[in-house]
């Protein structure tokens, strides 16, 4: 590759990059729906293979992925629901338990002077804040139900999604093709082998991880329920969902289910349990669910996850987070490949022979 063509390179790129971040705010619904085509290709390709046509299998893909997705609104949605309101309603009581007890512990322990730790004045912050965030959220869904055109893009966002990922599954194998016609020859093989392997993790990212997501959301309130914990629902699938950060869905789940059970028991004992559930989650996960539905393909260091999620929010916001991890999978299944060619390149062997010279 000539100079000119690498610059041309960089430029696409870097052009690429400004034109995804100039138009991130309507992105969402096309991301959305390359996700659906891309996890249901795989079983689309597979009812062709039992004889069904690619209309017909699409077809058969996006009913069975419509009535999972309402079967799963229409029991969770009224019991989150349902828990959220019990959160709002016990708020008092865990103020009230921080007030009294938590900073007056953090105070004797750490031998902290009263003055540093104002405790009315931390409850009077929390329970204006509080305030605050609920006016703010009444008055913005006023203005959402007295404006048209905001409810009118939700809809519309809300209807483009599907069709987007019906013509883009539809059409995924033929689009596929198509790019790989203008590959040039020579270059063929690496991008092959690149690009299957990019498959490969952000299958074992966006299916596997995804599975674990949901049995790990699963595993957390089946347990945190069966001690009897009322939040069970809402912090064990919180809890979940975070998963795909490592160690914070577990941190997450652990602080609130510890707060929401002594607010609710009374009891410092009523811990163990607690311990015990994400215990069992955390060994379920290590020893069962990841080597199971992901597996070590992934290999995402978990700073680079953490800093992958947050640097996508902070320069694309909602639609960089959806795309930080399976973006960050390529990139490293890239570096790899940058590391390979470094590693039987004459750079790497000059310097291998500088730094460790025969003795001969």
């Amino acid at each position: 590759m000539t100079d000119s063509q690498k610059w041309m390179v960089l430029a696409a790129i870097t052009g690429a990059g400004w034109l995804i971040y100039m138009l991130a705010p309507i992105l969402t619904p096309f991301a959305v729906g390359a996700l659906l085509a891309y996890l249901g290709d795989p079983i689309a390709d597979k009812l062709e293979e039992w004889g069904f046509g690619r209309a017909a299998a699409v077809s058969i893909v996006f009913t069975v992925m419509t009535i999972v997705l309402v079967a799963v609104v229409l029991l969770l949605l009224p019991m989150l629901e349902h828990q959220v309101a019990r959160l709002i309603k016990n708020l008092p009581h865990y103020l009230d338990w921080i007030k009294s007890t938590l900073l007056p512990w953090i105070q004797t322990r750490f031998g902290l002077d009263e003055q540093i730790i104002d405790i009315d004045k931390f409850v009077g912050v929390i329970k204006s804040h509080w305030q605050q965030a609920g006016g703010l959220a009444a008055n913005l869904v006023g203005t959402i139900s007295r404006s048209g055109v905001a409810v009118a893009a939700g809809l519309m966002n809300l209807f483009l999604i599907p069709v987007i990922g019906f013509y883009l599954l539809r059409d995924w194998d033929v689009m596929v093709s198509r790019i790989a016609d203008l590959l040039p020859k020579r270059i063929m093989p690496v991008v092959t082998r690149l690009v299957t392997e990019a498959d490969e993790v952000l299958g074992a990212f966006l299916r596997g991880q995804f599975s674990v997501m949901l049995a790990l959301g699963t595993i957390y309130s089946i347990g945190l329920w069966m001690i009897d914990l009322e939040l069970a629902l809402l912090i064990g699938m919180v809890a979940g969902l975070i998963s795909f950060i490592p160690y914070l869905g577990s941190i997450v789940g652990v602080v609130a289910a510890c707060l929401a059970a002594i607010v609710q028991f009374h009891d410092v004992w009523s811990l163990i349990p607690v311990f015990a559930v994400f215990g069992v989650g955390q060994l379920l996960e290590g020893m069962v669910l990841t080597p199971l539905l992901v597996g070590d393909r992934i290999g995402l260091h978990p700073v680079a996850v953490i800093f992958a999620v947050l640097a996508g929010g902070q320069l694309f916001g909602f639609i960089g987070i959806l795309l930080a991890l399976p973006v960050a999978s390529v990139v490293m299944v890239l570096l790899r490949h940058v590391h390979d060619l470094y590693k039987g390149s004459e750079l790497y062997s000059v310097n291998s022979d500088e730094a460790d010279p025969d003795p001969g």
